[in-house]
């Protein structure tokens, strides 16, 4: 690996990786890389609710970053597929380690997974009795 002629604030690995995904929303984008999402729409769909311009912007950083690598998938019009590449790859270990440290400091935390599986095994939200009585008036 070669030697960067000037750090943005140091030579310290931890304020050098902060500065290339350190914001809110990159590992997010890279989290959902991992569990299969390759297409801008994809990504715009995640339950984080990434507004489109800052996703447009934080494919551009990782890309810029060597962290993802984009492939035009459809010519008109233009769209892209996005694939991590073998650096953001690696950044699996550290989703992993931020995953097992949330789960066990922050109560409550889920994963995606174990959000999605208790969506699906969780009954219909029920509904109160004016909107029973209205439901039953405009079915008749």
């Amino acid at each position: 690996m070669s030697k960067p002629d000037v750090f943005r604030r140091s030579p310290c690995p931890v304020a050098n990786t902060l500065d290339v995904i350190g914001d809110k929303w990159s590992l997010l984008v890279i989290r959902d890389m991992l569990r299969g999402k390759r297409t801008y729409g994809e990504l715009a769909d995640s339950p984080e609710g990434i507004p489109t311009n800052i996703l447009a912007d934080r494919l551009r950083r990782l890309e810029e970053a060597g962290i993802i690598v984009s492939s035009v998938y459809q010519e008109r019009p233009v769209r892209y597929a996005y694939a991590l590449s073998a650096k953001g790859l690696a950044l699996q270990e550290v989703l992993n380690a931020v995953t097992r440290w949330g789960k066990q400091h922050i109560p409550g935390t889920r994963t995606l997974s174990e959000f999605a599986a208790d969506k699906a095994g969780a009954a219909p939200p029920r509904r109160s009795t004016l909107t029973r009585a209205k439901a039953a008036r405009t079915s008749q």
